[in-house]
């Protein structure tokens, strides 16, 4: 069995534990590790994940339209299927980020099964798409809560996965290093956000209705999960963009959608469960997607 086959195994477990758990632990303790993870887990990962060397700006240029569109795309289509989605529009806004939110552990262990040159290419598509994905999100959610204006500015700027990501795109830019000390406090920190947030989303999710797939759930995941990697794997061909950089993107527009997604809904009030019922079943359905699109790229781009 192909090692990629094995990759979101992990964090199947990690969901199951999490539902052994849940009546272990008062509901207030699963609130306050998703506050945790908000604050600092998530911001150290994003920070450490986006802090590279010095990428080049043909790499920047190339990956930065790549998954921009990616993400842009995800939220018109999602957007579409409002109809389908819950009367509360915060609750639909929790659930919408799910079909442009994308799982940075996953893209960062998938990517290992390609050489270090492909590696270096999705750290820098992980460190442009972290900023905009957020921007989305919060002020979809922002919206949702009906914010002024001001108030979603102001959500946007001091929103802590957008600092971290814009500190680290901005570190490696310039070529800052820390000092070793806080490296791997850091680290240490980053390490424990994805454990953490999976355990929480277990605990949330309603397991009879993660085989229940309503319309809602299936259009974002067909969105995630199926469309949005077509539509890269067409348009890097046509486009004739080379081998390394299409088969980044494929595998980048095929990740499933992040356990960030529902700790941001948590925070903004939205429907937890059903955000973690979505995150659910991404993760399962990309146990099998995933492996066909990493097979399509090595048929279509990496022979070519």
């Amino acid at each position: 069995m192909p090692p990629f086959y094995l990759t979101l195994l992990p964090d199947l477990l990690l969901l199951l534990g999490g539902m052994g758990l849940r009546r272990a632990l008062p509901s207030a303790t699963w609130q306050g590790i998703d506050t945790l993870n908000y604050y600092l887990l998530f911001p150290a990962l994003i920070f450490v994940s986006t802090l590279r060397s010095a990428p080049a700006w043909t790499d920047l240029t190339i990956m930065g339209t790549g998954v921009w569109s990616v993400i842009l795309l995800a939220c018109a289509l999602g957007a579409m299927v409002r109809r389908w989605g819950p009367a509360r529009f915060l609750d639909f806004a929790g659930m919408w980020q799910t079909a442009w939110r994308f799982n940075t552990a996953v893209a960062l262990a998938v990517v290992q099964v390609f050489p270090p040159d492909y590696r270096g290419l999705m750290s820098i598509a992980v460190g442009l798409a972290v900023p905009l994905a957020n921007i989305l999100a919060v002020a979809a959610l922002s919206r949702g809560q009906q914010l002024t204006k001001r108030h979603i500015l102001r959500q946007l700027v001091t929103n802590p996965f957008l600092i971290a990501s814009l500190a680290g795109i901005s570190f490696s830019l310039w070529n800052v290093r820390l000092p070793e000390p806080l490296w791997l406090a850091l680290s240490k920190l980053a390490q424990a956000a994805i454990p953490l947030a999976l355990l929480s989303i277990g605990a949330a999710i309603n397991w009879r209705a993660l085989a229940q797939i309503t319309r809602i759930q299936l259009a974002l995941n067909s969105i995630k999960l199926l469309i949005l990697p077509a539509v890269m794997l067409l348009a890097s061909q046509y486009l004739g963009l080379a081998a390394a950089p299409s088969a980044v993107l494929v595998l980048f527009a095929a990740l499933p959608t992040a356990a960030a997604a529902h700790v941001l809904a948590s925070v903004f009030g939205a429907d937890r469960q059903s955000v973690a019922t979505l995150i659910a079943q991404s993760t399962v359905l990309g146990c099998l997607t995933l492996p066909l699109w990493l097979l399509l790229i090595q048929q279509l781009i990496l022979s070519s």
